[in-house]
């Protein structure tokens, strides 16, 4: 996105911040059902429990519901203000200007939403002349000027006609004339033109995305005639004929799943019909980029009803365009694959909310919270397929998983590495759920246990755990309701979490495990610094010479402190000591 700043001759600069194929439908792996998740009692992911029923979202939403929608706008105190100035504006130099507030705004406030989202629309100028004029006036009333951003025509980020961007009153305003569009076949570019309210208000997305707020009369304009009805009756409809809309920009198909999920709202039956429709889903798959994909699916994972959204996208034949997989996967992807997905994150869902959110560990960061909230729900998303590999061009096998996130989405690097440790890890604490029980006891210690290390057996629960979380980190305990999740694994429908016993059941191991580990004072155990450098130990061993010698010796080090936390550094030393010479004595007698 291009950004140009135009700063008037007193301001300082300000910085902005503006900113598949359809498969046949099968029955489910399994369906979390809502008698496993108590009734709204408690929160998860911030938000109030809402158990999923297993039904898909297309049959749930099939019922349509009203909606409390206000009659007027009731514009807050610092709203007032804002709008007062622009209007001091329209007047002071006869501009003669409609000034509107369009789209998302307008229907949040109607809803009984705050929302500081204000994007300007203006029927006779451009937003960057009406920011100007904007401070032409405060330099009128001997106020400071402010910093003007432009956004540039950026067709490929959905930005069709510039767009400019000012702060007022602490708060950060879009300014765009009213625009008509036009698609030519095969592009999702339209050719932009100056045009009317009306015209603007037929070219959005939704019917309830179409609502103008006038400012100068102080009144909601609905231009389609639809936005309202369609507000109050919960559906989400576009205002031209959907398939055309659609083709037209084949993007707003995941708009469309994303705000019916958000707002619990139904979509019409000629829009699902539209998204379902082989045409639209070729030209999402292909004039659509995969960044703008990703976007809207992070959107989703991050909004109020992600498993919804996720449902809406299976049921409507879409999951393999929007989660495009790599070529010649071993195992080979099945046709089951979409349920078998969104069936595990509605499992998630039931199961986080019978935990509730110690899930997480974000602390007093929300973004940390937020951030393992999501990636959490790509985790679950992902379970059936953490298996599948491909070969990349270096010939080196790579997780599906990891080709999903960062090339079919798009998403950061990151996000696919931390999806892919917490697949491994959840398998690592499969093992660590048995010795809750004593069981498989031998077999993980004489996986610690090496020449020169042996692992006391009452410490042999510490030192596994400990080197899983050093790995994890503050996702241990995602990684650990990973595995809660799928550990015993799922193999048929009626291995599900349909029933309360069943859920309770993986509830206990979660919470068993949380419970060892805390116990064990192994939260943080990431930070613990070894007693020892690399250097220390080339003293100690009496060593010339570094190399990965020295790195086993490091990760031999980090057992020892686990399996026994007051251990001192002389001690340790002297355990080396006495290991190097057991082990040499050993060798000896051997060759003999």
């Amino acid at each position: 996105m291009s950004i140009r700043l135009l700063l008037p001759p007193r301001a300082s600069l300000l910085l902005l911040s503006p900113l598949r194929r359809r498969r046949t439908p099968t029955p489910p792996l399994f369906r979390a059902t809502s008698t496993a998740v108590p009734p709204r009692t408690s929160s998860f992911f911030g938000l109030p429990n809402r158990a999923f029923t297993g039904v898909s979202a297309m049959a749930a939403g099939a019922q349509q519901r009203a909606v409390e929608v206000r009659d007027s706008v009731e514009l807050t105190e610092k709203e007032e203000q804002i709008f007062g100035r622009l209007l001091d504006v329209v007047r002071h130099f006869s501009l003669g200007t409609q000034v509107r507030v369009a789209g998302g705004w307008v229907r949040d406030k109607l809803l009984g939403k705050d929302s500081t989202d204000i994007d300007i629309a203006l029927d006779n100028m451009t937003g960057q002349n009406f920011c100007e004029r904007v401070n032409e006036y405060s330099e009128f009333l001997g106020e400071e000027q402010k910093g003007i951003g432009v956004i540039q025509c950026n067709p490929d980020q959905s930005k069709h006609l510039e767009t400019a961007t000012m702060l007022i009153d602490d708060i950060w305003i879009d300014f765009v004339n009213l625009r008509s569009e036009k698609y030519a076949e095969n592009s999702r570019i339209p050719t932009v033109e100056i045009g009317t309210a009306k015209e603007d208000a037929f070219r959005r997305d939704l019917t309830i995305n179409s609502l103008f707020y006038n400012i100068n009369t102080k009144s909601v304009e609905d231009l389609t005639e639809r936005g309202l009805e369609d507000l109050k009756k919960g559906l989400i409809a576009t205002p031209l004929p959907a398939k055309s809309t659609f083709l037209d920009d084949p993007l707003r198909v995941l708009r469309a799943i994303r705000f019916a999920a958000r707002f619990s709202f139904t979509l019409t039956e000629d829009l699902k019909e539209a998204a379902s429709d082989e045409n639209v889903k070729s030209e999402l798959g292909s004039k659509i980029s995969r960044e703008r994909i990703g976007h809207e699916v992070d959107l989703m994972m991050s909004d109020k009803h992600p498993v919804d959204a996720m449902c809406y996208i299976r049921d409507l034949g879409l999951f393999y365009v929007v989660f495009a997989f790599p070529e010649k996967l071993d195992p080979p992807v099945l046709d089951t694959h979409d349920w078998l997905c969104v069936s595990h994150i509605e499992a998630a869902w039931n199961l986080a909310h019978s935990i509730g959110s110690s899930v997480f560990s974000g602390g007093s960061d929300p973004k940390s919270q937020d951030d393992q909230k999501r990636l959490c729900l790509y985790s679950a998303l992902f379970i059936p397929v953490r298996n599948m590999v491909y070969m990349d061009k270096k010939k080196k096998k790579v997780p599906a998983v990891s080709y999903i996130i960062r090339d079919s989405l798009k998403l950061k690097a990151s996000d696919a590495d931390t999806i892919v440790n917490i697949h491994v890890a959840s398998e690592k604490f499969a093992e660590l759920v048995l010795l809750e029980s004593n069981e498989n006891l031998e077999t993980v210690k004489e996986k610690l246990d090496d020449e020169y290390l042996e692992i006391p057996t009452d410490s042999v629960k510490r030192v596994l755990a400990g080197l899983i979380l050093r790995e994890m980190k503050g996702f241990w305990r995602v990684a650990l309701f990973i595995s809660a999740l799928i550990n015993p694994e799922v193999g048929n429908a009626s291995g599900s979490l349909s029933k309360q016993g069943e859920l309770n059941q993986r509830k206990e191991k979660y919470l068993s495990v949380e419970r060892s580990i805390t116990d064990l004072d192994l939260d943080g155990v990431w930070n613990l610094k070894p007693l020892l450098d690399g250097k220390a130990i080339m003293g100690v061993l009496e060593l010339k010479s570094g190399g990965p010698l020295i790195g086993k010796w490091q990760q031999r080090l980090v057992k020892w402190q686990l399996a026994h936390p007051k251990g001192t550094m002389e001690e340790c030393k002297e355990w080396m000591k006495q290991s190097q010479q057991q082990s040499k004595r050993q060798k000896v007698e051997c060759s003999s």
